[in-house]
């Protein structure tokens, strides 16, 4: 058993005295639990012992409080549980529930541990305790960094086991038979002569059980659920029209609002007229907001014109106004002043580059937006003690504190309703919309506020990706990689996020060579060194953050120092993986792909491997250099995850990441120009065609210990895999994206 499971077994524990008709059962905390959330304003029939599943006369409710932004994050939970539970998918009900910091991450400070991922040490492994003790002091109810199947791997299935157990001891009292002589399957608990009773009549005396603890989880061996594929709980729904989002979202008596804020990102407004918009059709106020202007009308269209509309005068952003200043920025960062870290430096690296023959390359990632398809929007309705927020987030209790500060209203009496989102790719952990929309219902007390952003808005004020930078030094010798030293800068993210949320973050930021410096390869002299670039224009966490850009740095460098040794990319890489797991990964794909295997003329192959969210990646493309440009024909990946837990979403999520990677790396970018957006919709913010998209086979591994997520690892070796196939197809070389500045694609 892991420790987790130990823990929270030994410290599962009663939340309250039964209500009779219902029943629900969980998992608290290690250690100190929080106190149950569900135990607040129970209907008629209802009970609560713990936080994560309810029973009652209408059926299993699972409370899912990792965020669903299409991954598919609450039919993963439910499979957690149900596989304990003895239930299948179509009895299970499920509702993200209300924010509460017993919904703390498990998983989300692994990440930010100084340690690499296949670090197992005591100081290792202590400092993630340390890091996850201080998720749970914070409460940090967040899904992001691939956490949400690490997070909840072991504690639902914990939670449907005790529940399973419970449920039997409640028949057993019923019916006088021993607890062992009773069988569980399809929410009914069965007796040796064949008699069924439903969990749901069960649930009255179950709630006047203590939970029955010290259960033990089911071997592998004997899963009905997890690691089989499955329908997705949502699929008939998106598949007729019919799944709500938080665009869809209404209440009685709701106004539609659209905000214009500077395009310069914190500058300020100078003057405005709103003449002209007062007098549209449909138009009821303009109202302050900071930094802008509100429009209230009576639909969402009519808000939008009429906010288009307005005549403002706008003051300069606070960063430079120009792209040529912003790279000038990170070219200036490569100084000893502005290191923020050196978390590799394996051997004698100077050493090694005195006198030899230097490989040099420097490389280049732009700003990018986060562009989902759903338009942003939030609900909100303030009341004298009370305000409801219905918007899509991954941060509900970071808007329980926002809408607290900005209402006054106490945080316990703001209610976040968690709406399905149609996308996030890490739009969902800024606050702006209902912080916005906020300002709005305050000044509009009892009205049902409804904020969504035109495309341009969202797009012109996104938190984007980080720019970066990354130079390269390194040596070869007999055939082999001997040095190899990568500068990365960047600024950081993690300041610029959090500085949203009026908070610090003290130390180096991790994020800065976050899929660079972890990656398990026996380089003799071996240099990873961060610097921190001073704030420019905001940016935020972007599927897969750091790694995103230092991905492609890292494996494109290694992979011209590869060539420049004369050595076979696959071959050379699997030398230098000391990491077990990690090479059956690259031996994988390398499997996959037939590597080594001659190619017909102007075809070309590339092979790059990263570390990211613990997760080993390897991933090679193969595309054709035609006579119009570059054709993208076929993706081969692996990824060791410890446990698929349903291989249909696992290759969904991998296929997804990969064109999501791929599309960004050859035509995606962000740029300012007099310290404005550029690309305001997606006629200049273009992605990945499905005619561009190539043929993706896909494999997940399970050799590891640990049980890992896919949602981000998957994009950071997309665009390194082309870069280094259209090396292998044309000789020319992609040290920057977007690609198509310096080749064409078809």
């Amino acid at each position: 058993m892991g420790k987790l499971k130990t823990i929270a077994r030994r410290t599962f524990l009663i939340g309250s005295a039964a209500i009779a008709g219902g029943v629900a059962f969980g998992v608290y905390k290690y250690k100190t639990p929080y106190a149950n959330p569900l135990l607040d304003n129970l209907a008629e029939g209802e009970a609560a012992l713990t936080p994560y599943v309810k029973i009652d006369a209408s059926g299993i409710t699972l409370i899912t409080p990792r965020a669903d932004s299409g991954q598919g994050a609450y039919s993963v939970q439910a499979i957690l549980i149900a596989e304990e539970l003895d239930v299948e998918l179509d009895q299970i009900n499920v509702d993200p529930g209300m924010p509460d910091k017993v919904y703390y991450n498990t998983a989300l400070g692994a990440d930010g541990a100084p340690f690499a991922p296949t670090d197992d040490s005591f100081a290792a492994n202590s400092t993630r305790t340390v890091m996850d003790s201080l998720m749970k002091f914070l409460g940090m109810q967040v899904t992001g960094g691939s956490t949400t199947v690490p997070d909840s791997y072991e504690k639902l299935r914990l939670a449907g086991a005790v529940a399973r157990e419970t449920l039997k001891a409640a028949a057993s009292q019923q019916t006088g038979i021993a607890v062992s002589e009773l069988k569980t399957a399809n929410g009914m608990v069965e007796t040796p002569d064949g008699t069924k009773i439903s969990y749901q009549d069960l649930a009255g005396i179950a709630a006047t059980l203590d939970p029955v603890d010290g259960v033990a989880l089911r071997d592998p061996s004997t899963w009905r659920i997890v690691g089989k594929p499955h329908q997705r709980l949502d699929t008939l729904a998106k598949s007729t029209g019919t799944q709500e989002y938080g665009i869809d979202f209404k209440r009685d008596g709701m106004v539609h609002a659209m905000v214009r804020t500077n395009p310069r990102r914190g500058g300020e407004m100078i003057s405005y007229d709103d003449t002209e918009t007062k007098a549209m059709r449909g138009v009821q106020n303009v109202l302050p907001i900071t930094g802008g202007l509100a429009v209230i009308a009576d639909n969402t269209w009519r808000a939008i014109q009429a906010a288009n509309a307005l005549e403002i005068e706008w003051g300069d952003a606070p960063y430079p106004a120009e792209m040529d200043a912003h790279w000038q920025a990170l070219s200036d960062s490569f100084n000893d002043d502005q290191q923020d870290s050196r978390m590799r430096d394996d051997g004698d690296v100077t050493a090694a580059l005195e006198g030899a023959e230097v490989v040099e390359a420097e490389y280049r990632a732009p700003y990018l937006a986060h562009a989902p398809l759903e338009p942003i929007s939030a609900v909100v309705e303030v009341s004298k003690d009370r305000v409801d927020v219905w918007t899509g987030t991954q941060i509900p209790r970071f808007l329980q504190g926002n809408v607290a500060d900005i209402t006054g209203v106490d945080f316990d009496n703001v209610y976040i309703h968690a709406l399905m989102m149609g996308g996030s790719f890490g739009h969902r952990l800024e606050a702006r919309v209902v912080k916005e929309a906020t300002e709005i219902a305050v000044q509009m007390p009892g009205v049902p506020v409804k904020l969504t952003y035109s495309r341009e808005e969202d797009l012109s004020h996104n938190d984007t990706r980080q720019i970066a930078m990354a130079r390269g030094r390194g040596t070869i010798k007999d055939g082999k990689v001997e040095a190899f030293d990568l500068s990365i800068a960047m600024p950081s993210v993690i300041a610029s996020q959090m500085s949203r949320q009026g908070l610090s973050v003290p130390g180096p930021d991790t994020q800065i060579v976050a899929g660079a410096w972890e990656q398990p390869l026996a380089i003799p002299n071996y240099r990873v060194t961060g610097y921190r670039a001073p704030e420019l224009a905001p940016i935020s966490s972007w599927r897969s953050v750091g790694a995103s850009t230092n991905g492609f740095f890292h494996d494109v460098f290694l992979d011209e120092l590869i060539v420049a040794a004369g050595a076979d990319q696959m071959e050379e890489r699997l030398r230098l993986c000391w990491h077990e797991p990690s090479r059956k990964v690259l031996e994988k794909v390398a499997e996959m792909s037939n590597w080594g295997a001659p190619l017909a003329a102007n075809k070309g192959r590339g092979v790059a491997f990263c570390m990211s969210f613990g997760v080993a990646v390897a991933e090679v493309i193969e595309v054709t250099n035609t006579d119009d440009g570059i054709k993208l024909d076929n993706v081969w990946a692996a990824a060791e995850v410890g446990k698929v837990v349903d291989p249909v979403m696992f290759e969904n999520m991998v296929q997804g990441g990969i064109n999501w990677a791929l599309g960004h790396a050859i035509i995606s970018e962000i740029t300012y120009s007099d310290g404005m957006t550029e690309q305001e919709n997606f006629d200049t913010f273009e992605s990945l065609r499905m005619y561009q998209s190539p043929k993706i086979e896909v494999v997940g591994l399970e050799n590891g210990d640990h049980v890992r997520g896919i949602g981000e690892p998957m994009v950071p070796p997309a665009a390194a895999a082309l870069s280094n196939a259209i090396f292998a197809a044309t000789g020319q070389r992609i040290r920057e994206m977007p690609m198509n500045k310096f080749i064409d694609f078809v």
